[in-house]
């Protein structure tokens, strides 16, 4: 009933479109943390020790298996009437190699997806990546380039004095393909973490996002003509200087009409109370997909010649939540106080909407 209940409720959604007496195709771009899925064996000395065997979490096969389980059943939930075969992108964070995103689309519950998977190792301590999941049938990669947080993106917000050349963060991978036919680029990235308090850290996130205004940039001097997707856990909210200010992250779409603006339709959610992640009874919403221009101009008009965006949504499914104790609604994590809750991950997922027309 309940599984019903949603599809109807996804149908009522696509009503004022199918009133219009034309046929869209839907596509979804979706972003997840999947945290800390980690294989069970120990190349990385002292920051892999945890996520093993004889570890304080004594992460062996059956628990490793478990998780891929519920990461997997978590994506194979993720569909609409419009997307019968779920999202056509993921991308995904704290990863620990392409191993276990191999052993993810394997998983029986999204196997028939034949999702392909691009990947790349970062200099990252705990060993912890980002990745892109892609459906062939929709997206073809044409391009992959990384980049790596280095000292003159610090340089250029005037923070060069605090750059740590012994710190190591997650690369930022880029790439770019055919959606639909049409030309995407796709950045997933995971910035800095808050250690240390929000605002003592918020340089290195600044950073991070410098690194990724300066990618766009460059990705839209050499094809202004195609679409931009920036994805991936933050750490910080929309509203933040390193979203907001550094990035140009624009909290109304009309707004992010100049080229090289983009739009952030997770502000608005935020300011309603819907976020990824809570601490402490407040809601952050640090998984955000935000987009360029290019799939804002026909969003008024009634014609959706090309990608359109549609809408966002947090993923905030019933089974994924904790449904007791102090910690009810939140996200139900894998693991709690070192104690296994064999749950999914410590974020909601995010998701935004794509329709273009079907040409008769």
């Amino acid at each position: 009933m309940k599984k019903l209940a949603i599809i109807a409720l996804a149908a009522l959604v696509l009503l004022p479109m199918i009133a219009q007496d034309k046929r869209y195709n839907m596509y979804g771009v979706m972003f997840y943390n999947l945290e800390n899925l980690f294989d069970t064996i120990n190349n990385n000395g002292i920051y892999d020790l945890e996520f093993s065997p004889s570890g304080a979490r004594q992460w062996n096969h059956e628990k490793y298996m478990k998780k891929q389980h519920n990461m997997a059943y978590a994506i194979s939930q993720i569909v609409t009437p419009g997307t019968p075969d779920g999202p056509a992108l993921i991308g995904v964070s704290e990863i620990e190699n392409i191993t276990v995103l191999q052993d993810l689309v394997r998983q029986p519950e999204i196997k028939n997806r034949h999702y392909q998977i691009v990947h790349h190792d970062s200099p990252d301590r705990r060993g912890v990546d980002v990745g892109l999941l892609y459906n062939p049938r929709v997206f073809k990669v044409l391009n992959v380039t990384n980049q790596r947080l280095t000292k003159r993106y610090y340089d250029a917000l005037g923070y060069g004095d605090l750059f740590n050349p012994d710190s190591r963060t997650r690369d930022q991978l880029c790439v770019t393909g055919l959606l639909a036919g049409e030309k995407v680029s796709v950045l997933v990235n995971h910035w800095p973490s808050r250690l240390g308090g929000q605002e003592q850290s918020s340089y290195l996130r600044e950073a991070a996002a410098q690194m990724a205004r300066e990618t766009i940039d460059s990705l839209l001097l050499d094809d202004p003509n195609q679409g931009i997707f920036f994805m991936g856990d933050l750490n910080d909210d929309p509203q933040d200087n390193s979203v907001a200010k550094v990035l140009r992250g624009r909290r109304d779409w009309k707004d992010a009409v100049d080229l090289g603006d983009i739009y952030n339709p997770w502000w608005k959610l935020l300011d309603k109370g819907i976020g990824t992640l809570a601490y402490k009874g407040g809601w952050n919403l640090f998984d955000q997909i935000v987009m360029s221009d290019y799939f804002l101009r026909d969003f008024e008009g009634k014609d959706k010649n090309r990608l359109t965006f549609f809408r966002a949504e947090v993923l905030n499914r019933e089974f994924l939540k904790t449904n007791e104790g102090d910690r009810q609604g939140y996200p139900m994590r894998t693991f709690s106080a070192g104690v296994f809750l064999n749950g999914f991950s410590d974020h909601f997922p995010t998701i935004i909407y794509l329709v273009k027309e079907v040409q008769q």
